[in-house]
């Protein structure tokens, strides 16, 4: 039996105006997810535990079957697992966003989605002019970076993402709690680090963002999951192009490639990441393909782009994967899956249900049509989703 998951981050969503009041789901061109709803059991669950923020760590590791509510510590740990940087007992990781700011308003969580190599060049600034023994700036993907920092504030102090104040004001959203001035004295040094830097120099002229500072979120200490082997006795593999999804991977004792083309956008290159997908699958018997797209152009705010990434995930990923198992003739399990809702009316996330299908195959020649939409079961939840995963995987290890 092969497992395998297709996740489209962030595709969940509310009706939009501009899409004749669907939801970029339900505007989309998208005949293969609607193909798995038809022939397999469709539901809508709850990705995120009582208590928890929607981000998409919590989320994803509800649909690798993990309970975050037993041994969450923070996003940042996770992505640091990802990136292979070591953490001691008393290190915190912060996630170290690089952001546009402008006239006290958070204009871009992203810095404009700054190159790998543009962002590479401005974290190691940083490090050269802020880093110091026992607090290290790690150069990551695109806008997404990391601090590790030994002793730092972890439970203590309140940080809000920046990607769920895109258009506020920052004054009210910044770092809160005990020692929230050490937090917040990084996030001011940065902006004298950026200023003048060539990148942004370049950027300005190029009629592009500038990273204006950093945003310091999601810390915790490090963090430990039980693995994929002694849960299920499953091998496998996470194709991911962000730290985050690899950080769980790993924890998870699952591969976690890196993918040449992988960016997290719609730029990304979809066939390298079915084919090692494949690849994993082959040798081993699960595998999670994870696109972020749909999610980055939620935080966009852009309904158009959103619901041509969800088509792009249809038709790139959905149709290939499911040829690949079928012409294998031998029997498979697909679960298609979104992990929280990213409205481009909020331009953040929410925690509301979600839609889930399951299909067990080969299903052979049949063109039937559902929906996948946030209006199964009248978009009542049916369950925790890592409850739902764990009773499917738990079949492998019978």
């Amino acid at each position: 039996m092969k497992y395998v998951v297709l996740v489209g981050d962030g595709m969940g969503d509310y009706p939009v105006e501009s899409l004749g009041d669907k939801t970029p789901l339900q505007a989309a061109d998208c005949p293969m997810i609607r193909k798995f709803a038809a022939l397999g059991e469709t539901r809508m669950i709850q990705t995120v535990p009582d208590g928890l923020p929607p981000g998409s760590d919590v989320a994803n590791m509800a649909l690798l079957g993990y309970d975050a509510a037993l041994n969450y510590t923070g996003r940042a740990p996770i992505e640091a697992a990802g990136a292979e940087i070591p953490m001691t007992p008393n290190d915190v990781a912060y996630r170290c966003n690089l952001v546009t700011v402008v006239d006290g308003v958070m204009d871009d969580y992203s810095a404009g989605h700054i190159s790998t190599e543009e962002g590479q060049a401005l974290v190691r600034s940083l490090q050269e002019k802020l880093g110091r023994e026992g607090l290290t700036f790690n150069p990551g993907v695109q806008y997404r970076h990391l601090l590790i920092w030994d002793g730092g504030p972890a439970v203590e102090c309140d940080c809000i993402p920046p990607h769920e104040i895109s258009d506020k004001p920052v004054e009210g959203n910044l770092p809160a709690g005990d020692r929230q001035d050490e937090i917040r004295e990084l996030m001011e040094l940065s902006k004298e680090v950026f200023a003048d830097h060539p990148v942004n120099q370049k950027r300005i002229a190029e009629g592009k963002k500038p990273a204006t500072q950093i945003w310091l979120w999601g810390q915790g200490n490090a963090m430990q999951l039980e693995t994929y082997k002694s849960l299920y006795n499953l091998g496998g593999g996470v194709i991911s192009a962000v730290d985050l999804l690899k950080g769980i991977a790993k924890l998870a004792g699952l591969e976690a490639p890196d993918v040449e083309g992988a960016t997290g956008f719609l730029d990304t290159n979809y066939q390298n990441k079915v084919d090692a997908g494949l690849e994993i699958l082959e040798r081993e018997d699960f595998v999670f393909i994870h696109i972020e797209a749909p999610d980055e152009c939620g935080h966009m705010g852009d309904a158009q782009k959103k619901t041509f990434a969800i088509e792009e995930f249809d038709a790139k990923v959905c149709a290939p994967v499911f040829q690949w198992l079928e012409d294998r003739g031998e029997p498979y399990t697909l679960m298609l899956c979104t992990d929280h809702r990213t409205p481009v009316a909020l331009k953040g996330h929410t925690s509301e249900p979600v839609p889930m299908s399951v299909m067990k195959g080969p299903v052979g020649e049949q063109d039937a049509q559902a929906a996948f939409d946030e209006y199964v079961n009248d978009g009542n939840a049916q369950g925790m989703a890592c409850d739902w995963i764990q009773k499917i995987l738990n079949t492998s290890s019978d």
